[in-house]
């Protein structure tokens, strides 16, 4: 198991915890209690014994209470599984055991596999000893995480975008999948999209990735992927590259209008010249951003414009 592969998909739950809902209501149709908000809790499972146990993140699931501490009503244990291992039908029993006695509320245990086979794999009831006691995993691989290949899907939910791109990037939908994640990235904070970026590109395997690569050559793409590799990987270098403030501001407006005309392309949409000229010199960033919310669901180009103007 490759440790960044592993790691990527790890931090995409603890950059939003509430991840693990929505994987269990909407692809594994679970009901969650009501609570108030989710968070991340110590991931340290160890009971009194001489071997640590740690789970790659647990999310707990807290109720607002008057007058005092938040009640945990729901936990989930959240593991990466990117190949079969035998010593997991040992220790993800324990996990649960050990979160359930130290919050004293419902624990879930909730396993995600970008590869069906290893999905498959986990997905085994393990059979616990005690008559009618089997522990049955939850598990997310490709069947359960859909995919999304609309651009503004993708800006709905980033990060179940992103585990879109990283479980379907092998199948014929990859490029689509990363077209939208991309195109959607545009509109976050610089850091932020290019974490992101970053993360898919750590979690796909070298020559899933080199695939891909083949059909992004795009100034989307080049943009992230040299944001993900200056920004995350050398550290921040913004500043060096952008001069002064002027030159700035000048690079986002252009960044946004780019943005715009990948929505609209990703959409399918035709963008004549004058229309594509008229989007790239525009300097308004309050009539950038409008456009770019625009872009999303607008039946044509032309439409774009004559809303917004």
């Amino acid at each position: 198991m490759a440790l960044a592969e592993h790691e990527a998909l790890v931090r995409l739950f603890c950059e939003r915890p509430d991840l693990a809902a929505d994987l269990l209501t909407r692809s594994l149709r679970v009901q969650l209690p009501d609570y108030d908000y989710a968070g991340l809790e110590s991931a340290d499972l160890t009971q009194v014994t001489p071997t640590e146990r740690r789970a790659d993140s647990v999310i707990v699931f807290r109720r607002k209470r008057p007058e005092a501490d938040p009640q945990p009503v729901l936990a989930v244990i959240v593991e990466v599984q990117r190949g079969p291992d035998p010593g997991k039908i040992w220790s993800w029993p324990m996990y649960l055991v050990s979160l359930r006695t130290r919050l004293e509320c419902p624990v879930i245990l909730l396993v995600v596999c970008p590869e069906a086979s290893v999905a498959r794999w986990c997905a085994r009831p393990i059979e616990l000893g005690h008559p009618g006691l089997v522990l049955k995993p939850l598990v997310a691989g490709p069947n359960e995480v859909p995919v999304i290949t609309d651009p503004g899907q993708a800006a709905e939910d980033i990060e179940l975008a992103v585990l879109s791109a990283i479980h379907h990037a092998a199948t014929p939908e990859g490029p689509d999948i990363l077209n939208a994640l991309f195109a959607a990235l545009h509109n976050l904070d610089r850091d932020l999209g290019g974490m992101y970026a970053d993360m898919v590109r750590a979690a796909l395997p070298r020559e899933v990735w080199d695939h891909l690569e083949e059909h992004l050559k795009t100034e989307t793409y080049e943009y992230l992927s040299d944001w993900a590799r200056e920004n995350i990987a050398k550290g921040k270098a913004e500043g060096r590259a952008e001069g002064k403030a002027e030159g700035k501001a000048e690079g986002k407006a252009e960044g946004q209008a780019e943005a715009i005309l990948t929505v609209l392309s990703a959409r399918g949409l035709e963008v004549p010249e004058d229309i594509s000229e008229k989007i790239r010199k525009c300097h308004d960033f309050d009539r950038l951003a409008a456009w770019l919310r625009a872009a999303a669901t607008v039946d044509s180009s032309d439409a774009l414009l004559d809303d917004i103007s």
